[in-house]
């Protein structure tokens, strides 16, 4: 699939095997089941997108049962339109009844249950009250790879996504940077993934001279001056899939040091790369990235996470971190992303998203890694 055409849709078939494959999950984990709120695990589930609201709307997955979705009955001609739907049974409930009266039933009222993290806790609470014996535990931490695997389709939408954001940067290099403000350069990131097919632009961090040193650093009014190194990272979601991409570029020349800095990532982002195969642990990944920069005396100053995932999110699990062992499985795609930060001066970055293949790893971002020098 190129980068402007149409992926194939999503079937009530594929939803049913993932919610089928989450019920089996919890079972595999202890759990009683799973309790899916409005948010990303809804929409990987079941294809529906229901505003979160005080109005309780759960997707309820036990293991051996069908699936059931609850929800307001104002909304449930809109729930019936889901994809997924034909996937699961619709419970709805009208205004003045109890909701947690309907989702009760539902439940094993000894059980341990799986929970969205963003469940509001107002409906966590209500279902307490009803079934007091029950427990739950969050989705992160008792089924953190459950949107990790990617299917086939899943991994078009995200290589589509990495294409555009590829797009984009192609493009941001032949504009002028210097003597314009960050939000100039934010904004026109913002437009140049909306025009390579981008529904949603999450982020547009453009970092320039003493901010790059800032990681997460919000693109402000200071102007960008000659002899600025530039951190630019952006993504956002394309057909439903996220897209995550770090570059750093040099408004003209850069010094001996500044580009030293910028080969020393460049090296560690490939021994990351480079270190994904199916069965390597998450931290591995961070440790092969981390050792190239701490080699070079700059150890100190990489001080984050080697990588996240993305999927439906442009972040999400699995973490490629220290103390992260969980294994590698084909379908799995997240990003490797070392950086020096060096606080008043500069900053470097290199970004791109890795899949996990049956032998190795496939970069689904594919512009130049060298150091871009702009105008």
């Amino acid at each position: 699939m190129s980068s402007q055409s149409q992926p194939v849709p999503f079937t009530a078939d594929d939803y049913r095997a993932r919610m089928t494959r989450a019920a089996d999950s919890a079972a595999e984990a202890g759990l009683a089941g799973v309790l899916v709120a409005p948010g990303p695990d809804l929409v990987h589930l079941t294809g529906y997108r229901p505003v979160n609201t005080e109005r309780l709307t759960v997707l309820v997955l036990t293991p051996g049962q069908d699936p059931v979705l609850v929800v307001p009955t104002l909304e449930a001609p809109d729930a019936e339109k889901a994809v997924g739907a034909p996937a699961l049974t619709l419970r709805d409930w009208t205004d003045g009844k109890d909701p947690y009266a309907v989702t009760a039933p539902l439940l094993d009222g000894q059980g341990r249950f799986g929970i969205s993290d963003n469940a509001w806790a107002m409906h966590l609470l209500g279902l307490q009250r009803k079934l007091p014996d029950t427990s739950y535990v969050s989705l992160t931490e008792a089924l953190p790879m459950l949107r990790a695997v990617k299917d086939a389709p899943e991994l078009e939408r995200i290589a589509a996504a990495g294409a555009a954001a590829d797009a984009t940067y192609g493009e941001i290099l032949k504009v002028r940077f210097s003597g314009r403000k960050e939000t100039d350069i934010a904004a026109e990131l913002a437009g140049l993934l909306k025009r390579f097919g981008h529904s949603q632009v999450d982020f547009t961090v453009v970092g320039s001279g003493p901010n790059g040193a800032n990681p997460h650093h919000e693109a402000g009014e200071r102007t960008i001056e000659r002899g600025d190194m530039v951190v630019l990272d952006f993504g956002g979601l394309k057909h439903g899939y996220g897209s995550d991409t770090s570059r750093t570029v040099h408004v003209g020349e850069p010094t001996a040091e500044e580009q030293r800095v910028h080969d020393i990532v460049r090296e560690a982002q490939e021994a990351g790369c480079k270190a994904v195969r199916p069965g390597v642990a998450c931290q591995e990944i961070d440790r092969a990235a981390r050792a190239v920069i701490t080699e070079f005396g700059y150890g100190e100053r990489f001080i984050h996470r080697t990588g996240h995932g993305i999927g439906v999110t442009t972040h999400e699990p699995p973490y490629m971190i220290e103390g992260e062992e969980q294994p590698l499985v084909p379908g799995m795609c997240f990003s490797v992303e070392p950086g020096i930060y060096l606080p008043g001066r500069f900053g470097v970055r290199i970004e791109d998203i890795v899949t996990v293949t049956e032998d190795g790893g496939r970069r689904l971002n594919n512009t130049s890694r060298e150091l871009a020098i702009v105008e």
